[in-house]
């Protein structure tokens, strides 16, 4: 399978980023007003995953601060888990992050997201909390540090 991975600060095309939402939304249930949201964050980090120009995994997320960064979005399309895409993405975004001297990387997942909890354990991430959110759902808080 050959995918191609692209590293963007900010998304100008409208094809990928309507393959982003288009992804999202078959992840996820619906596209939450992703490209609102995506075009209110002033700083994102994107790692995008192609397959013949088509959007089949996506990691994102922006700088809590100088030395934190927010892994606050991605998914990897159906057909084509178990491939490692999700790892792979994983793994570009916290080696550019190291390279950027960020120390720590933090997420938040939920139990239904299993996958995603278990590949962020694997990973070396710490469940560092769980809250509630607005629809009494149970949120896990996850935190890696990256080694220097």
């Amino acid at each position: 399978m050959g995918i191609q991975f692209l590293q963007l600060q900010s998304i100008d095309d409208a094809k990928m980023l309507a393959g982003i939402a288009k992804l999202h939304e078959t992840v996820f249930g619906s596209d939450d007003n992703l490209a609102d949201k995506i075009a209110s964050k002033p700083e994102l980090l994107i790692f995008l995953a192609l397959l013949d120009s088509e959007v089949v995994g996506y990691k994102m997320g922006y700088a809590l601060d100088k030395e934190t960064f927010y892994s606050w979005l991605g998914g990897v399309d159906p057909q084509y888990r178990t491939h490692g895409i999700a790892s792979q993405l994983m793994e570009k975004q916290h080696h550019y992050l190291k390279q950027q001297g960020y120390k720590l990387v933090r997420t938040k997942t939920k139990n239904q997201w299993r996958s995603m909890l278990i590949l962020n354990i694997k990973s070396g991430f710490d469940v560092v909390d769980t809250y509630l959110d607005d629809v009494g759902e149970v949120k896990i808080v996850l935190e890696k540090k990256l080694a220097d």
